[in-house]
């Protein structure tokens, strides 16, 4: 590490600096005589104090303040980046000389040819911006002002001064220094660049200059970095800086950006302007190229076209921003005059879709930087199998028990309880019809009493008591339902990246509307119409660059449940299935995508009034049946990614 002093001139000591320390220290000595002397002609000189006399105290007043004095303005303090502390003190006018010393936890800042205001004299706790600093002391010092700052652990120091600021950062050492150079590109009010976010990797160096011509502190840093550093007539000024083990690249665009100034690199060949200049010369060597390009013949190339679109590929390239075409393949004068596009303004660009042919007329470099970048987009894209499975399973159960009897009398040539109440006192009925023809079975459906059977029973039990003038009839009647079904559809389509595919499997159900006839006539003209039932796979698959697939699709599955009479024609009544959905899904993974569960589950009773509510014997007078229905839907789908190879 190198260390520049060029503030103060110690007693003799040889040691080994280099050749350029010495050269700083004499510079920034020099340099500080002579902004001595450049001070206004109108200061007053203050002759030496004799033993035991005292300064005379400089009045706040501004009516008796001395001619052509600076005073300190304002004391501002912020947080930076990194938590690093930032002190700003500003002045009245420029000419402020602050001498900054470190000495353990304590920075002090003597400013001796500034006034401090009364209002200013105060201390200020800064112990909750969470920097080094912890508190700071602001106090009149003879003709002077000085600023102490009490610091709490380890830390660097950093000061530099721009016009009428004094800028000074108390940074911890942990800081990384790439986000001290953008704070203080920041507090200067100069422009970020590109190099002021990258890591910075020169010789740590320690800079110490009062008011140094830049000049000489881009040669200091010159013989640091062994580059070759030109600079421009143009760099003029003076620079007052404090680095401490600073990389000299990042000195070297703190110094820059002080003083608005830039740099471009050739080798180890550094060139240094202001950048009003920098940009002019980049600017003048940009019209310079342009005016040859337009001196250099035109060539003329056809370029065939093989798995993508002529047509699109020059509706892409026209319409980008800085074409120097017109669309119908007349290539115009473009707009810009710069050759920011992908045609010169010359250039000339025209399609042919029969051949799938595109044709370019443009200079060698340009048709040179189209034939690459036409290879690039002209490619075959990697194709997606999509196969998707709708399952419909359902499950039904069903289960009935009844009961029914009759009871049939015959007494003193009456009949009682017959098939109806109308017949009780005829002669005839079903009782003695069975008794005369010497038939044991009885038809239940007929009697008077309970008819809770089941209809259309799996399995039934008669019993029939016969007696002297009576016949009862009992039968239990039971039916248990079990069905089970499961459908399957299974639509598969291939498409291109991002290409959408469609793939179609139904009917066309028509039905019959009515609708009235135009004019006077009120007779309604019958018209057929038609309802698609379809099987549906709409699908746009997009491959990531990690190999997924990313698809935006839509699933449909039509069925007729039935028909209904309207009157005039029967209407088909439609269950419609759907999915609508865009997923993610890992190449050849199988990914339910979509899902609907129904459970139905339903008990009914069918008695006789109080006989059935009777226990045990109620069983006989009522009729009990369940039924459950489940039915479930999914929707699944697998991408299959299609490796295309290009062949060379």
């Amino acid at each position: 590490m190198t260390v520049f002093n060029a503030k103060s001139l110690r007693p003799a000591r040889r040691s080994t600096l280099m050749r350029s320390a010495g050269l700083g220290i004499a510079v920034g000595a020099f340099a500080a005589f002579s902004a001595a002397h450049a001070q206004h002609t109108d200061t007053v000189a203050v002759a030496p104090l004799a033993a035991g006399q005292t300064a005379p105290a400089t009045s706040a007043d501004p009516s008796k303040r001395l001619p052509g004095a600076i005073e300190v303005s304002k004391i501002d303090f912020k947080r930076g980046d990194g938590g690093a502390g930032r002190l700003i003190l500003g002045f009245s006018g420029e000419g402020a000389a602050p001498d900054l010393r470190t000495v353990g936890s304590t920075v002090t800042i003597n400013v001796a040819n500034a006034e401090l205001p009364a209002s200013l004299q105060r201390p200020l706790n800064v112990t909750d911006f969470a920097t080094p600093v912890q508190r700071i002391e602001a106090r009149s010092s003879g003709g002077g002002a000085t600023l102490t700052l009490s610091t709490r652990g380890n830390y660097e120091s950093m000061a530099y001064q721009t016009g009428a600021e004094y800028i000074v950062e108390i940074v911890p050492r942990a800081a990384d220094p790439a986000a001290r150079s953008a704070s203080a590109g920041t507090a200067v009010g100069a422009t970020r660049s590109a190099s002021s976010s990258r890591a910075y990797s020169g010789r740590p160096v320690t800079f110490n200059f009062q008011d140094v011509p830049v000049r000489t502190v881009l040669q200091l840093i010159a013989e640091e970095s062994g580059l070759n550093v030109v600079a421009a007539d143009t760099v003029q000024g003076n620079v007052t800086l404090r680095l401490v083990n600073v990389p000299w690249d990042q000195a070297l665009d703190i110094v820059l950006q002080a003083k608005g100034l830039d740099k471009r690199r050739n080798g180890n060949v550094v060139w240094v302007a202001p950048q009003a200049e920098i940009a002019k010369y980049e600017q003048d060597k940009e019209d310079a190229r342009i005016a040859l390009d337009n001196r250099v013949d035109l060539i003329t190339e056809y370029i065939q076209i093989n798995y993508h679109n002529a047509a699109q590929i020059f509706k892409a390239l026209t319409e980008a921003k800085g074409i120097g075409g017109q669309s119908g393949g007349q290539g115009g004068q473009g707009g810009n005059q710069g050759d920011n596009g992908f045609l010169s303004p010359r250039g000339r660009l025209v399609a042919d879709e029969r051949t799938n042919t595109l044709m370019i007329s443009d200079i060698p470099k340009k048709v040179a930087q189209m034939r690459e970048l036409i290879r690039v987009i002209d490619r075959p894209v990697d194709q997606v199998l999509i196969e998707a499975r709708v399952v419909i399973a359902t499950d039904t159960f069903a289960r009935e028990l009844g009961a029914r009897f009759g009871i049939a009398g015959h007494k003193d040539g009456k009949y009682f309880f017959n098939d109806t109440i109308d017949n009780n006192d005829a002669t005839r009925g079903s009782f003695v019809e069975a008794l005369a023809s010497g038939d044991s079975t009885y038809e239940l459906t007929k009697g008077p009493m309970s008819n809770l059977g089941v209809l259309e029973p799996a399995g039934s039990l008669a019993l029939q008591i016969l007696n002297a003038g009576y016949a009862l009839d009992i039968e239990l009647s039971a039916m248990q339902e079990e069905g089970r079904g499961e459908v399957i559809s299974n639509p598969r389509v291939v498409t291109s990246n991002q290409r959408e595919a469609v793939i179609r499997q139904g009917q066309e159900v028509g039905y019959v509307t009515i609708s009235p006839q135009q004019g006077g006539n009120n007779i309604p003209i019958p018209n057929v119409q038609f309802k698609d039932v379809l099987l549906e796979l709409k699908v746009t698959p997009t491959i990531t660059h990690d190999g997924r697939v990313f698809l935006n699709m839509n699933v449909k599955k039509d069925e007729i449940e039935g028909f209904i009479d309207s009157g005039i024609g029967r209407v088909p009544q439609i269950a419609k299935r759907e999915v609508n959905t865009a997923v993610l899904i890992e190449d050849g993974q199988t990914v339910v995508v979509g899902g609907v569960y129904e459970f139905s589950d339903r008990e009914d009773i069918s008695k006789v009034p109080f006989l059935g509510d009777i226990p045990f014997l109620g069983n006989l007078f009522k009729k009990k049946g369940r039924s459950k229905d489940k039915a479930e839907l999914l929707i699944m789908v697998t991408p299959k990614v299609m490796r295309v190879e290009q062949r060379g």
